[in-house]
């Protein structure tokens, strides 16, 4: 029996290798670092890629020196690498926009935009030129499915988060999870905003499309509890209503990747009436964190080393699958939770 056995998984395996979609991502990539990380990521045969922020450091107001640092990855043989193997996507996070967790007062937007998406090779017929704000989307089809890539722009229009002054900390730590000096609080004012009203109308009609896997690419992190760090948890008003949007134009298939925080996890957002959030960080490519903030929302995690996500859609099972997984820069894996398609469906 043992030998029919082996047959059976062998004759199995192979079409299901066959029709398998490969989603790399990461973010956080320091341009004076090497990036061998890239040869790692290559090494997958990624479909696609997603940088989803701090592509650089930039850091400036200097559009000279922006484009000196942006000129440096592109230097790279590890980033040609990437570029010439996969379909490469991108938005941005706070160092590539302009600076440290700044939001819509950054002078120099404008500017930056015009680098980034000259950068990654936007065409000139692309709709990104034309409006306010770096956010897009795409469509493929794989496999006979489609996956639809949203790529959120949450610095361009963001408000102002409200510090956290040193009398808040004992009622926003009352529960002792708090091992750390928070930088800002809650900001529940409501014309607060992540994405601008602009965006937020782009977005349902986007939601509204036909799509069976939804990936809508965060450069911070959607799925997490608060902790006093960016998040799309400082606005609870606009994560529910992202919330209540997916509700709305009943939106399946939305699963959240994020980047930001140097390190690399797996949340998952239980809300009613909305089958269960996903969200899977990882930060970074290049870059370290001392340590994790806490997360009720985490199931799997945190790597603190350098790593990159892949996610792995495979279609030839009856019910399609999704695997998400965490790989560090020697290229072992260090994180893994699977989960049917149909789990994210009303």
């Amino acid at each position: 029996m043992k030998p029919h056995f082996c047959i059976f998984v062998i004759l199995f395996s192979f079409p299901l290798f066959g029709q398998q979609t490969r989603i790399a991502f990461g973010s956080c990539a320091h341009q004076d670092d090497s990036l061998l990380i890239f040869n790692r990521v290559v090494s997958h045969k990624p479909d696609y890629f997603v940088f989803l922020g701090d592509n650089i450091y930039g850091d400036t107001q200097d559009m000279d020196t922006l484009q000196a640092k942006y000129d440096k990855l592109a230097s790279k043989p590890t980033f040609q690498a990437l570029k010439q193997s996969t379909k490469i996507m991108a938005t941005w996070d706070d160092h590539d926009f302009g600076w440290n967790d700044v939001g819509c007062h950054y002078d120099c937007k404008r500017d930056s935009k015009d680098i980034f998406l000259k950068f990654f090779e936007e065409p000139t017929t692309s709709s990104r030129w034309d409006r306010e704000g770096i956010y897009t989307s795409y469509m493929y089809a794989e496999h006979g499915k489609t996956i639809q890539f949203i790529l959120l722009d949450e610095r361009t229009f963001r408000s102002d988060l409200p510090l956290v002054k040193e009398e808040d900390m004992g009622q926003l730590n009352t529960d002792g999870r708090f091992f750390y000096f928070l930088d800002y609080n809650l900001s529940t004012h409501p014309d607060s905003t992540m994405l601008g009203e602009e965006q937020w109308l782009w977005l349902e009609k986007e939601l509204m499309k036909k799509a069976d896997v939804r990936i809508i690419c965060s450069g911070t992190q959607f799925g997490i509890s608060y902790n006093g760090y960016e998040a799309w948890a400082n606005f609870p008003l606009e994560q529910e209503r992202m919330l209540a949007l997916i509700r709305k134009t009943r939106a399946e298939g939305v699963l959240f990747i994020s980047g930001d925080v140097h390190y690399a996890e797996i949340s998952r957002l239980k809300v009613p009436d909305t089958y269960p959030i996903y969200d899977v960080t990882s930060s970074g490519l290049s870059e370290n964190w001392k340590f994790a903030a806490p997360n009720t929302n985490r199931i799997e995690g945190p790597v603190m080393d350098h790593n990159f996500g892949l996610i792995t859609l495979n279609w030839a099972s009856e019910i399609p699958l999704i695997k998400m997984e965490i790989w560090d820069k020697t290229d072992n894996q260090r994180l893994e939770y699977t989960i049917p398609l149909t789990e994210l469906k009303f």
